[in-house]
């Protein structure tokens, strides 16, 4: 028998094949993440199946949302980015199956992967083999934190990297020291598109974003860090943001100033109580 892959049930990480279980998932124990109150646990893609679909959800011209059901792990959005230079696909979900690969071979495969941060690194080598051995885009600051290191995986430094003509990376720090979003110009007719991950996450009041260390510890970023973010993203033109779970509702850009400038004032205690 071949050994298995096995995937954090938690966090959705997978690690390289082995007879056994890891011992521990080092992105968990992070306190970034959490431990599952139950102890860890374990499963692998092959006891996924029929359990879990993932559905395609039609976001904008060009842009498809994958979304794992029954949610799996932390139940993020993967984004699939239709350009005429070949398709990104932007952060990564840890279920992949055949009629997925299918569907995603109809709206024209993948020319590469490029994924935020560790959290969303999941089955990444299971999808670039699925697509011709797609090359996968992190930036070096998280190489640490990648779990099942694979010659598709290629490291980039700096604060940007063009993807194709109109898809560039960069990076904001913050969440992790190689956070990372994507710019898309071409998105909304010329007027741009951002794509955060949860670097910049989407509130549940979806006119803001918000930015963290950690959010499910819901420890807090500081002052100098979230304006380091935001002046990151301050030289791009972007109308639209789509994060992890929830896309920005109205002008995306005057939202990040505007969630930046209400964060800072509750940090410095400027906000009445």
């Amino acid at each position: 028998m071949q050994p298995s892959a096995s995937i954090c049930t938690t966090c959705g990480t997978q690690y390289p094949p082995s007879d056994d279980p890891p011992a521990r998932c080092p992105i968990c124990e992070d306190d970034r993440q959490y431990i599952n109150p139950k102890g860890q646990q374990w499963t692998t893609l092959a006891e996924m199946q029929g359990i879990h679909t993932n559905r395609f959800v039609s976001l904008a011209p060009a842009l498809t949302g994958i979304v794992t059901e029954a949610q799996f792990a932390i139940g993020e959005q993967a984004h699939l980015i239709q350009t005429a230079q070949g398709n990104i696909l932007w952060d990564c979900i840890a279920f992949l199956d055949a009629a997925t690969i299918a569907q995603v071979k109809a709206l024209g495969g993948l020319k590469a992967i490029a994924i935020s941060h560790p959290h969303f690194y999941t089955t990444m080598i299971e999808w670039s083999r699925a697509f011709d051995d797609a090359p996968i885009y992190l930036h070096r600051a998280n190489q640490p934190w990648v779990m099942r290191p694979d010659p598709a995986v290629h490291f980039w430094d700096g604060e940007t990297r063009e993807l194709l003509p109109d898809v560039t990376l960069v990076r904001c720090g913050g969440h992790f020291p190689g956070s990372t979003v994507l710019h898309w110009s071409a998105a909304d007719h010329g007027a741009g598109a951002l794509f955060t991950g949860d670097t910049l996450q989407v509130a549940s009041d979806q006119r803001y974003v918000s930015f963290m260390y950690s959010y499910p510890n819901m420890i807090p970023l500081d002052e100098q860090t979230v304006r380091r973010i935001v002046a990151a993203v301050e030289p791009l033109a972007f109308t639209q943001l789509y994060g992890g779970w929830r896309q920005v509702v109205g002008d995306a850009k005057t939202a990040v100033q505007r969630s930046a400038e209400r964060y800072i004032a509750h940090l410095r205690g400027e906000v009445s109580r």
